[in-house]
């Protein structure tokens, strides 16, 4: 008889790291998906993220503020909150909640278009 191994993703999150935790849950030829725990960090300052693939990111708890290149402020993401993000669009987190965990998951995928 075969089991499935089911996990949670507010489960198993290790206590007392500095920085992010980029967890990959799946992983394919065609796509990465991960979970990400953040906990007061933010992008170092003058850091963009310019990937060659989009991001699909989902906000699940906590807060944060994504800064696109060009934009004025940052947009306030809660849970719940999800975008697209296309491949090479330059962005940088601002911010992530500082009296909690914020968790995002992200799947990153080469577009067909």
């Amino acid at each position: 008889m075969n089991t499935m191994d089911i996990k949670n993703l507010f489960k198993d999150i290790p206590r007392g790291w500095n920085q992010e935790i980029f967890e990959t849950l799946l992983e394919t030829e065609g796509f990465r998906l991960e979970r990400i725990v953040s906990e007061g960090q933010a992008t170092p300052a003058g850091r963009w993220y310019d990937q060659d693939r989009d991001e699909w990111v989902i906000l699940l708890a906590g807060s944060a503020g994504l800064l696109f290149e060009g934009d004025c402020r940052p947009h306030p993401l809660k849970p719940g909150d999800y975008l697209h993000i296309p491949a090479h669009r330059r962005h940088r987190v601002e911010w992530t909640a500082a009296n909690g965990k914020t968790i995002w998951l992200a799947l990153h995928f080469k577009s067909q278009g």
